[in-house]
């Protein structure tokens, strides 16, 4: 197996677990363990994306794959508020709403790209 497919693997299950994670962080607002394993899935994503983006510069597609990043980004900031704000019991629906559109963007994006799997086609 290559790198590309294996660091294509690995990041897609690391931000799966991630989401999993996330889910029941935000059912379970006072499991302070469950926070602390998303932050360090935070940190796997960021590294396996950023291998992956660097992998993107033979396709000559940086820009894309640039704007991929950043909606990650995101969408990790945006779990991190809504977990942080649940916690502190302030209202999380804005945080909520904007998660779900830049999960939506990062996930449409990233498998309409060239390293993606084709699940639209």
């Amino acid at each position: 197996m290559d790198f590309l497919t294996s660091s294509t693997h690995l990041h897609i299950t690391t931000w799966v677990v991630a989401l999993v994670l996330f889910f029941v962080g935000a059912l379970v607002s006072k499991s302070k363990g469950i926070h602390m394993a998303l932050r360090l899935f935070y940190i796997l994503i960021i590294i396996t994306g950023g291998a992956l983006f660097i992998e993107a510069m033979d396709y000559g597609m940086g820009m894309d794959y640039g704007i991929k990043f950043l909606l990650g980004i995101l969408v990790i900031s945006m779990m991190e508020m809504v977990l942080t704000r649940q916690k502190k019991n302030k209202p999380t629906t804005v945080f909520w709403i904007l998660f779900a559109i830049f999960l939506f963007a990062v996930l449409f994006y990233g498998f309409k790209l060239p390293m993606g799997m084709n699940f639209l086609a």
